[in-house]
């Protein structure tokens, strides 16, 4: 209980009001606690994965290649299509098979984002089984 002093009068009133001092000391104490404590608490491990010995798919007698040059140029096999035409030309291509397995290939200066917007002009031409076709590089050691 506290009490509080008035001017003119020599008794000491009751104070009911509450001290939030106190209350947001001890918060501000358990904040700090729980900002040093917080990034303790998560795991950063490094691992040393191992290499998988799986064997590659097999590969199609004839593969359907969509290459995406640097100048966003497309090209189904050898032959350069324009976009309006894609559609038709992969089914031409493929004799019309929605299962036919599409291998994209981009160059290395490609933007994401034009990669992704060829990727849907294959999904909207009705073909979902895309792969995306790059280097194979040495395992590092």
């Amino acid at each position: 209980m506290a009490g509080k002093i008035s001017e003119g009068s020599g008794d000491l009133d009751e104070n009911s009001e509450i001290n939030v001092t106190p209350f947001i000391d001890v918060m501000l104490v358990l904040l700090i606690i729980f900002m040093v404590a917080a990034p303790l608490a998560t795991v950063d491990m490094k691992v040393d994965l191992p290499q998988s010995g799986a064997r590659p798919a097999p590969r199609d007698d004839k593969p359907v290649f969509i290459t995406l040059k640097s100048d966003l140029t497309l090209a189904i096999g050898n032959e350069e299509t324009a976009r309006e035409a894609f559609s038709a030309e992969l089914d031409r291509i493929t004799g019309a098979n929605k299962d036919t397995r599409v291998l994209l290939r981009a160059d290395r200066l490609v933007d994401y984002g034009e990669l992704m917007a060829v990727m849907n002009l294959i999904q909207r031409a009705g073909y979902s089984k895309i792969a995306l076709v790059g280097l194979e590089a040495a395992p590092a050691r």
